[in-house]
């Protein structure tokens, strides 16, 4: 069976990249700098139901989506968690966080409605995080 992203993921987030692994997401709220990596493996839940490579390259990417966060936002704080409680496919937050946010000092989760980015801000952003991560053209050498 292909890989398919979970419904929730796909509703609530707008698709950036693919890396080796994951599939990179931004999460549909303007409020927080929030990537989401969904490693495209077919029915896995958990980090210790991938691969030891898989494994490896997972946390490659999650420093390379952290990395990339930080030089564009310069956070206070970076949050990484894959919780899964109510979307079981295995896939992990990383979200830049700063004192001034609206959740600060708590989690991102359930922190008042989420604020949609306008369109011309969202297309500007895709595409910076997509040369960021070293997909785009012009992207900067690995």
């Amino acid at each position: 069976m292909p890989f398919a992203l979970h419904p929730a993921l796909e509703r609530d987030t707008v698709p950036v990249a693919r890396l080796a692994l994951c599939r990179v997401l931004l999460m549909r709220d303007r409020r927080f700098p929030w990537l989401i990596l969904v490693p495209e493996r077919e029915d896995v839940r958990e980090i210790i139901e991938l691969t030891p490579a898989d494994r490896g390259t997972l946390i490659e990417e999650i420093a390379r989506a952290s990395e990339v966060l930080t030089r564009l936002f310069q956070p206070d704080k970076l949050n990484v968690g894959a919780l899964g409680n109510l979307v079981p496919q295995l896939h992990v937050h990383v979200v830049a966080r700063f004192t001034s946010d609206p959740a600060w000092p708590g989690p991102v989760w359930g922190s008042g409605a989420a604020e949609p980015y306008e369109q011309e801000e969202l297309d500007q952003l895709v595409a910076t995080l997509e040369v960021q991560l070293g997909i785009g053209a012009g992207a900067p050498p690995s």
